[in-house]
């Protein structure tokens, strides 16, 4: 038993420390998306790879994670992530660009986002936000792209179907935009959405009865987005990233330039990218 603890311990250390055959970005995340296992005695060309266990980005600590409130029966609407340690959430919406040198961005760094998927915008239905100039990758893929995403562990959720200003709407129709992203989300991607996010922001207490009715968990919002070029528009007088921050991202073009540009700035101010489910469980089972 005593050998047994002691290799333990010795796996444990190497673990910490990225382990032989694992190399990891500086924000702590693999580069690869696999960990090298090589057999003793036939040198270094006989690695083989395997792919690595669990979700990408940093995991809440034991009672790090502060409550998220309740609001009565109805799901709550969830800003930042009640958290003192300096981590941020990754968020992007719609889908219209369908940038291949982004999907390889994410699936090579493991890097932790959550994407918001809209039909018309994945689909390819109508004219994208010009912000950003023209788009190169418009409907590239469609729901193969967000196949990708899901397959490279990205949670898909829920986005709408057309993008409507839902104050602007009766229940029954915001229950059709909702519930029906849910449906066809699930029978593309096979995963069925937990989380919803209103487009503008903009929702009322007949959004949150719909969300509910659909089955859908929290409404997510954000204290920040990124802007063309990767910049930072901060919600905020002091202008500076926050612990628990969810920025808001688009699917624009330059992507994964942009992309590059503002994980590199995170990590600059020394903050990790956070598993966002991970926190969101934390904090809703606090209870």
């Amino acid at each position: 038993m005593a050998h047994v603890a002691a290799v333990v311990l010795l796996l444990a250390g190497c673990a910490a420390n990225g382990g032989p055959g694992r190399t990891t970005d500086a924000l702590g995340s693999d580069t690869s998306g696999t960990t090298v296992t090589r057999t003793p005695g036939l040198g270094p060309d006989a690695a083989t790879t395997r792919p690595l266990d669990g979700p990408p980005g940093a995991m809440p600590r034991r009672g790090e994670v502060k409550e998220i409130q309740a609001t009565g029966s109805l799901p709550p609407v969830i800003s930042s992530i009640p958290t003192n340690r300096k981590v941020v959430f990754l968020t992007i919406d719609d889908g219209w660009e369908q940038d291949p040198g982004f999907l390889a961005e994410v699936r090579a760094r493991r890097i932790p986002i959550t994407a918001f998927a809209m039909r018309d915008a994945v689909e390819a239905k109508g004219t994208p936000d010009p912000a950003g100039g023209p788009g190169q990758f418009v409907g590239a893929g469609k729901w193969g792209y967000f196949r990708q995403l899901r397959d490279a562990r990205v949670p898909v959720e829920n986005h709408t179907l057309t993008h409507p200003n839902l104050r602007l709407l009766g229940y029954d129709a915001q229950r059709r935009e909702i519930c029906g992203s849910s449906i066809i989300i699930r029978r593309q991607l096979g995963t069925r959405p937990t989380l919803f996010r209103p487009p503008f922001g903009n929702y009322n207490t007949d959004t949150l009865r719909a969300v509910k009715n659909c089955g859908l968990k929290s409404v997510l919002l954000w204290t920040a987005t990124v802007q063309p070029g990767g910049k930072i528009a901060y919600q905020v007088p002091d202008k500076r990233l926050r612990p628990g921050d969810i920025l808001l991202l688009h699917f624009r073009p330059n992507l994964a330039r942009d992309f590059r540009i503002l994980v590199d700035k995170i990590k600059r101010r020394g903050f990790e990218l956070g598993n966002l489910q991970a926190y969101l469980d934390a904090a809703t089972t606090a209870r």
